[in-house]
Order: C-alpha cells, then structure tokens, then sequence
C-alpha cells in the first residue's frame, strides 16, 4: 500500500471507531429535558440548594441570569450567593439591585485579593461556598453556575430531581451557547461537537467508566461529597474547573452531564477572534502542556478530519473510496449537534475546515503559554503547567 492508501485506511478506521464504538458521543441523547421524574413535586422531599455565582465584570448579562436564578419555580428552600470578583464595571452595583427585587435571598459578595496557586474563577467558587455554608444549616446541594448562564424556571427542580433519584453527587448541563453571528454558526456547533468526542457523555455517565466531564456553566454538586473530595481547593490551580472537579466527585459517586435547550449561555461570540480566545485559554491545558501531546493532537486531526476531503478530491484508487466513505461518516456524524443548534446539515461538509481552524487555536493557545500569557481570561494570566 501506498502512503496515501495507508492515510485513507486509517481515517476509514477512525470513523468506523468514533461512529460505532465511542460512546455514541455524536448522538445528543443525553438531554436535561427528557429526564422523567418518578415523584411529583407535591410528594418530593425537596434538600436545600444555595446558587453560587463567581462574576468578574458581568454587568451586562446579570440582570437576565441571575434573574432567571431568582425566579427559579424551586419549592425547597434556595438561595444565591454572588462573588464580585473585584469587577470594574459595576457588577456587584447591579446584583444587589436585582437582590432587591427578587423572590429568593440573593447574598453579595465583595471577594478578596486572588491569592498565589489559585485561579480566579476556583477561588471565587471557594469564596461564595464558604458564606453559603456559615450557620447551622448548610445547604445539602450546591449549584455552581456561571454568571452567563441562564436558566428556565424549573430547571432546579429538574436537577435536583435527577441527583436525588438517581443519587448522583454531581449533576452537570451543558448550556447551550449562543449561536447567531457567523463565527458562532460556524465554529460552536463544532465546539460542542469535539467536546463530545473527548468526552463521550455516556461514558462519563457510567460509573463504572473512568471518563469524567462536566460543564462549568452549570454543576449541581452534593455538598458532604464535595468536602470528601476536598473541596474546591482541592482543584485551586485547575485552569479546566469542570472536568477536574468531575474526577474528583466521580470517586465520590455517579456523576452525570447532559446538554439542555433549557440552560442557555448569554454570552455572544460575534468574531471568529472572540471563540479563538475561549479556545485558546484552555487548550494546551487540555494537552497537560506536552508537545509530544500536541504533535500527537496535529497528527491525529490532520489524519481523521483533514486528509479525508483531500484525498477524495485529489487521490487515486482506492485511496479516493476509503476517504469518500470516511468524509461521508465525518459529516453524517455531525448531523444531531447541527439539529440540535439549528443549523443546516451542509454545515457538515466544511467540519474539515472548521476542524482546521481549532488546530490553529491549540496552536496559538501554546504559544500564548509559551510567551507567558497563557489562560489569560478578563485581564488574567492564569496558566500554571502540571495543574490540571
């Protein structure tokens, strides 16, 4: 066999794997929405939950998420902690405004000086636990949310529901990103799609599987099992929050992560250049760091995404057949997320180019770390080698 043969064949391979032996990662079945409660909300005996919510300059999104927070249909008791992660443009001014007219406690936080091993975002999750858990009464579930994330009103009761039953010690949604200007429609659907794939939700919902994920957006976490993981300062200088803490709670118990029409990101991503710095934050994090790894990650996109488009148009047989078959799985495989952000199915047959534009972002993303800036996120650098 030729090197071009060899190359189609392996990426053949790999699509036959990642369609019929990965988890089923690319058929969004996993679904908030579709979870059936085996008790009404009358006859449920519902734990408290306190919201903690980390906002570093998020002004602009709080009064549309933490109202949605504030007017959650919960029939036990909750409430919402804020921490003002020293914001600039009058994020705390904003929340106690809404504190004032909502249905639930809403508690404001001023939080302190970051200190040296922490990341922001971790130890504004420390600070916001720590007050909703002074007292007597600690709450039983924690919801750790972003304050760009929002959420229809019974939602939590939703959550809670399938924690309870099911006895997950972390119940985890992936919202779903905002999906308007062009660089959103061409890249997020995409995004949502390769976390899947590293993370196949099946597997991560298997307790016997050591796959464990979360999203930051949205956690509900069980709290005498959060303190038997140690904490949140047990992932202090995690720079990925989420899926860090998923491994720890998942050795305290089953864990679950879905994706919901329901819990929805506020946040917009109007240039290509937006989602390049999301991306690039975290992206060599997600490789631990290593060269090797990112050699390893050009290799295997260059192989399973990219040569199969190219070998079909320009290879000779049979090389041409095994890549036709592997694009054709390529796009039919991206098909349930594109449905699911209500995008058109030809999106599927440019997943070779958008794949080729999140192999630049790693790219950047380790030459920002290089350089000293990596994980620079709202004014900071945050990455620290061998943290993850």
């Amino acid at each position: 066999m030729s090197a071009i043969e060899i190359i189609a064949a392996a990426g053949l391979l790999a699509w036959f794997y990642l369609v019929l032996l990965h988890g089923g990662f690319w058929l969004t079945r996993e679904r908030e929405e579709a979870h059936d409660p085996r008790e009404s909300p009358a006859a449920f005996d519902w734990p408290s939950v306190v919201a903690v919510v980390p906002a570093r300059n998020e002004a602009d999104v709080l009064p549309r998420s933490l109202a949605s927070l504030a007017a959650q249909k919960y029939p036990g008791e909750f409430s919402v902690v804020l921490v003002d992660d020293q914001s600039s443009d009058g994020t705390a001014e904003v929340a106690h405004r809404i504190a004032n007219d909502a249905g639930c406690k809403i508690t404001v936080v001023s939080g302190v000086t970051l200190p040296s091993g922490w990341t922001g975002k971790v130890w504004a999750m420390h600070q916001g636990i720590a007050v909703a858990s002074e007292g007597v009464s600690a709450p039983q579930y924690f919801l750790l949310t972003d304050a760009d994330i929002g959420y229809e009103p019974d939602v939590l009761m939703s959550l809670v529901q399938r924690a309870s039953g099911e006895n997950r010690v972390m119940t985890s949604v992936m919202a779903k990103l905002n999906c308007e200007s062009f660089a959103e429609k061409a890249l997020v659907p995409a995004f949502v799609f390769f976390f899947k794939m590293l993370y196949p939700f099946a597997w991560a919902n298997r307790a016997i599987a050591r796959t464990a994920a979360a999203a930051g957006g949205c956690m509900l976490v069980e709290r005498l099992a959060l303190e038997r993981a140690g904490g949140i300062a047990a992932i202090r200088g995690a720079l990925i929050d989420d899926c860090t803490l998923a491994r720890n709670m998942k050795v305290q118990g089953p864990i679950w992560l879905g994706m919901s029409e329901r819990v929805v990101s506020l946040r917009s991503y109007p240039k290509v250049e937006d989602i390049r710095r999301m991306v690039a934050r975290s992206a060599y994090a997600q490789l631990h760091y290593s060269p090797l790894l990112l050699l390893g990650t050009i290799a295997g996109m260059s192989v399973i995404y990219l040569a199969p488009p190219f070998i079909f148009l320009a290879g000779s047989y049979p090389a041409w057949i095994l890549s036709a078959v592997a694009y054709l799985l390529m796009a039919l495989a991206f098909q349930p997320t594109l449905r699911f952000y209500h995008r058109s199915p030809l999106w599927g047959l440019v997943l070779p180019l958008i794949a080729a534009a999140y192999l630049v972002f790693t790219l950047d993303s380790a030459y920002q770390h290089s350089a000293g800036r990596g994980g620079l996120w709202k004014g900071r650098v945050q990455a620290q080698a061998g943290k993850q």
